[in-house]
């Protein structure tokens, strides 16, 4: 923190050119660039407009910073005002969150004129990015699927379904019960692995017999899954 506030101090005794401010952007526009690149090779759930958000936002902060004389604490709250927009206006996932923060990082280190440091800092998170994804890590199998069954409130969910998971699966975990309808029904949530999957579509229509053709949701444990920071 000393350092960040030296180094803020000194470039505002010392003056910002417009041409040395606009060095800083376009080099923070190109490491945003890259960070964008990692967010959407390294990821399966992409979004369009945060993509290109990551691409300016390390050009703002960079401006920001720059803008605002060297006044650290003015200009992180500034920043911090600007980060409640995304917040306030969709719920990000911790993915989401990380990356924000690592564009924000490398604004803040090229306003401090560190650019080989920002580049350095760059590239090691982005690498280790591409080291987590493809090594899978914290990944779950991908055998493994989300079942969500939804039965009358006259049914007793806690064994309905035990004969068909031991005739069908070879695991079976039960994750979470909610109310709906007004509290006529239940939805169960469940992690299977099935031991055939061509048995799907048998194992599903057994399910429907049981739970009276109410609504049967089965798919890849990321599609249902809420990320949480």
């Amino acid at each position: 923190m000393e350092s960040v506030l030296t180094a803020l101090s000194t470039t505002t005794e010392a003056g910002i050119t417009t041409s040395l401010a606009v060095t800083y952007s376009v080099v923070a526009g190109i490491l945003g660039l890259i960070i964008s690149l990692t967010y959407m090779k390294t990821g399966t759930k992409i979004s369009k407009n945060f993509a290109r958000t990551l691409i300016t936002l390390p050009i703002l902060v960079c401006i920001v910073l720059l803008v605002v004389n060297g006044n650290f604490g003015t200009s992180i709250a500034v920043l911090g005002a600007f980060s409640l927009v995304r917040f306030r206006s969709l719920q990000g996932s911790s993915r989401d969150i990380s990356f924000i923060f690592f564009s924000m990082t490398i604004g803040i280190v090229c306003a401090i004129g560190e650019l080989a440091l920002a580049t350095i800092l760059a590239l090691v998170i982005c690498i280790i990015y591409f080291v987590l994804d493809a090594i899978k890590y914290g990944a779950t199998s991908a055998d493994e699927k989300d079942l969500r069954v939804t039965i009358p409130e006259n049914l007793d969910y806690s064994d309905i379904f035990d004969d068909l998971f031991e005739k069908y699966t070879s695991s079976h975990k039960l994750l979470a019960v909610k109310t709906t309808n007004m509290g006529s029904m239940y939805e169960i949530n469940y992690r299977i692995k099935l031991q055939n999957e061509k048995d799907e579509k048998k194992f599903l229509d057994e399910i429907r017999m049981r739970n009276g053709n109410l609504t049967v949701i089965c798919g890849r444990c990321d599609v249902n899954e809420a990320e949480e920071l």
